[in-house]
């Protein structure tokens, strides 16, 4: 089940990472250790009926996701434009979604500047053509994303981001979480073979 949070500790198994953008939303998973990022699909942003939310709030309960992470654009001198407001949104509208669901499962904004420009180079170096990257890039920039929160929890040995709200009341107790056989981390390296703070699986 779900592993609450505990101060000065983050929760342990599998992830979710998410890379919002306008009309394609890149999703990744890790294994239940937190060593390796994988992309996972990308899901077509239906801003009108937001069902690329549901779906994702759905394969998180699949999954037994104890920890969704949203990419925050930042621009070089960290500030915060539309495309930084659109991702809080998408959170907190993930965030709901979630609690409707009766899934407390917590969604953290994480820093993600040039997560997109990194997936773009990746796939270059593993040659793929320019014209194919559109169908993979999203979910190779959300795994830039995951990768880069897991990392840095390690290291800190503790969470990190910023946890978010949602705009309505919590939903009637309960996590709603169906418990899966464990997800492990497929081959990435052909995908990214270079992302920017992997580390080598059994290293800290």
């Amino acid at each position: 089940m779900t592993e609450s949070a505990v101060p000065g500790v983050y929760p342990r198994g599998v992830k979710l990472g998410v890379d919002v953008g306008t009309v394609r939303v890149g999703v990744a998973v890790c294994d239940r250790e937190g060593i390796l990022a994988t992309p996972l699909r990308t899901l077509d942003r239906n801003v009108k009926k937001n069902t690329d939310v549901r779906v994702l709030a759905k394969l998180a309960a699949e999954l037994d996701v104890v920890e969704i992470f949203v990419g925050l654009p930042r621009t070089m001198k960290g500030e915060e434009h539309a495309s930084a407001r659109m991702a809080t949104e998408y959170a907190k509208l993930l965030v709901s979604t979630l609690l409707e669901a009766g899934s407390g499962i917590p969604v953290r904004l994480v820093d993600e500047r040039l997560s997109t420009v990194t997936a773009h180079r990746n796939l270059h170096q593993a040659g793929m053509s320019s014209r194919d990257h559109r169908k993979v890039v999203d979910q190779v920039a959300a795994a830039g994303i995951l990768q880069h929160a897991i990392d840095m929890q390690k290291a800190r040995g503790t969470d990190v981001g910023s946890r978010v709200s949602a705009d309505l009341p919590p939903g009637p107790p309960g996590d709603g979480v169906q418990v899966v056989p464990e997800v492990h981390a497929h081959s990435a390296q052909r995908i990214l073979p270079k992302m920017e703070g992997y580390s080598e699986p059994g290293q800290q």
